[in-house]
């Protein structure tokens, strides 16, 4: 029989813990790849519309109560899907368009519209309390960790991060620009969707459990290059344990300041937006 203390460390703070680092991990992975694969500072999982497609699947289970096995399992299912549609679309458009890295953005940056205006359609028409449910996964928390959602995290994020550091020889070649990448002989087009394929399910698989949590990805890579360099062995690494340790300081500080925990998402867009400006102020051109 577990003591309350136990109860509460053991059920829910670990859990929460263990989330916090594979979310912080598993994004920054995902960013620092993105960000390689298309030579763009903005690129993150946020800005290709991953993140706001899970929202919209998420919303959708919540305001309509769909099921499958139990009502978190119909959330993530339909937020997972949801969130590989923008993913799907850009792969489409590269498939039958030469299209460059930055209309690739512009592209996810066209659907992460859509999907917000959607989301807030739905939340306008559910009443208060499905409104509330949704709208917490449009800010991302992690109070619905738990150690059940915790084995198919670590699979996705462990797997995904294992793909993308067999790629980091792509990444480097790609980083130096497309064109000394096929002088090199990497077929750009074919390469440039396979990681973003890898990229897409990683942010996927966390996203459908904690919903939209923002600026990890982005600033996660940004503050590991300045300190590692752009070498995509080092640098990949690096930024998940940089991702890591900022997810959890975060979290630290979501608890800290008010009688009810903050969620998460709220806490990483107000420490990473200033963070993100003074590092965009202060970092070096030859960074990239």
């Amino acid at each position: 029989m577990k003591t309350v203390s136990e109860r509460v460390v053991w059920d829910q703070r670990m859990p929460r813990l263990l989330t916090g680092i594979l979310v912080g991990a598993g994004l920054s992975a995902a960013g620092a790849a993105m960000q390689s694969m298309m030579k763009n500072p903005l690129a993150d999982p946020y800005t290709t519309g991953i993140s706001s497609g899970a929202s919209f699947g998420a919303t959708i289970a919540i305001a309509f109560g769909i099921v499958i096995g139990s009502l978190n399992a119909g959330t993530t299912v339909l937020a997972f899907v949801c969130a590989l549609v923008p993913a799907g679309v850009i792969i489409v458009l590269s498939t039958f368009k030469k299209t460059t890295p930055s209309m690739m953005i512009l592209a996810g940056i066209s659907v992460m519209y859509i999907f917000n205006a959607l989301t807030q359609y739905l939340m306008l028409v559910v009443d208060e309390q499905t409104m509330a449910a949704a709208y917490e996964w449009t800010i991302g928390t992690l109070s619905k960790a738990s150690w059940d959602n915790l084995p198919i995290m670590f699979g996705i994020v462990l797997a995904g991060s294992i793909a993308i550091m067999c790629m980091t020889k792509y990444l480097n070649a790609m980083n130096s620009g497309d064109n000394y990448a096929k002088t090199v002989g990497v077929d750009v087009k074919t390469i440039r969707i396979v990681i973003l394929v890898i990229i897409s399910i990683i942010a996927a698989g966390i996203v459908s459990f904690t919903g939209i949590i923002g600026f990890i990805g982005l600033v996660g890579p940004h503050i590991t290059r300045i300190f590692l360099g752009s070498d995509n062995k080092i640098l990949i690494p690096g930024s998940m344990l940089v991702g890591a340790i900022a997810i959890v300081v975060c979290d630290i500080f979501a608890k800290l300041f008010t009688n009810v925990t903050l969620p998460i998402g709220i806490v990483t867009a107000f420490i990473g937006g200033p963070m993100f400006l003074f590092l965009i102020i202060r970092q070096k051109k030859e960074v990239w």
